[in-house]
């Protein structure tokens, strides 16, 4: 027999399937796969989606969410989580039960609640739950500016309110946040991680002219996960996962993909699969 004395990072995505391939574990996978590491899955709904918008959404039972996850975690074991799109609060629960559980590391929690078109995607009760169950358990949460503006009641408005919107962000029970300020106005996209007692790093780039961002959220929280599972600390990794999309966005620009927003292109520069001692 041929012994192994080394394996994959390994990191598991629990969110919903985008069929358009642009966003959700798609864009996670595709991620994952550029980075070097091992992806897997636990899908909470399946859509009927494309680069024009989401035509359907089909929700997966939470029991069999849980047995995906199970199926994974007690075969091949987890380096570090990303979740995604959790759409109701039994879902919710189960990632949370799942957490404790099996002691998941390196929880990156992307609260996906508001779409691009501003329509908010699930119910107060989900996010009430999301915010009491994932937010302490999560080692960092990355939403955007509507996000933000729904958890903490008011609008973000410019680049100075960043910081008071992370403190009540943390406030919340986050022990630490990376705020996105994609949306705000100016010629450089600023965002902010604010760890909880700790630190503040602010984070700056131009802003890229392109129709092809879709997936921007997944794919950011998606590469932290990777590199807190590849070893990284969580200023490194959100600092590496950032440049990962600022350039997997300017890779992607000059394509065209369907006939509304495209993706990014994940795989610019795919990395080797990445050893680690077994």
């Amino acid at each position: 027999m041929t012994s192994t004395s080394s394996r994959y990072a390994r990191v598991l995505s629990i969110a919903g399937s985008d069929s358009g391939g642009g966003a959700g574990i798609q864009a996670d996978l595709k991620t994952f796969a550029a980075l070097g590491c091992y992806g897997m899955t636990a899908v909470t709904a399946l859509t009927a989606q494309n680069t024009l918008g989401v035509a359907g959404i089909h929700p997966v039972p939470s029991e069999f969410l849980k047995a995906q996850i199970r199926a994974v975690v007690e075969d091949i074991g987890v380096d570090a989580v990303k979740l995604g799109m959790l759409h109701a609060p039994e879902i919710v629960e189960v990632v949370a039960w799942a957490i404790d559980h099996y002691r998941l590391p390196n929880v990156v929690l992307d609260p996906v609640m508001v779409a691009t078109s501003g329509d908010r995607l699930i119910a107060k009760e989900t996010v009430e739950v999301m915010v009491r169950e994932l937010f302490p358990r999560a080692i960092v949460i990355t939403p955007n500016l509507d996000e933000a503006a729904l958890l903490i009641g008011r609008e973000i408005r410019g680049e100075a309110e960043l910081d008071d919107a992370a403190t009540e962000l943390l406030a919340l029970g986050a022990r630490a946040v990376l705020l996105k300020g994609g949306h705000l106005p100016g010629k450089d996209v600023v965002d902010l991680l604010a760890e909880a007692g700790g630190e503040r790093l602010r984070l700056a780039s131009e802003r890229i002219a392109s129709q092809n961002l879709h997936g921007t959220g997944c794919t950011l929280s998606s590469a932290i996960a990777a590199h807190l599972a590849l070893g990284s600390d969580l200023p490194q990794a959100v600092e590496r996962a950032r440049g990962y999309v600022v350039a997997a966005m300017q890779a992607g620009a000059g394509f065209k993909v369907g006939h509304g927003h495209g993706p990014l292109n994940h795989g610019f520069a795919p990395v080797p699969s990445v050893r680690l001692p077994s």
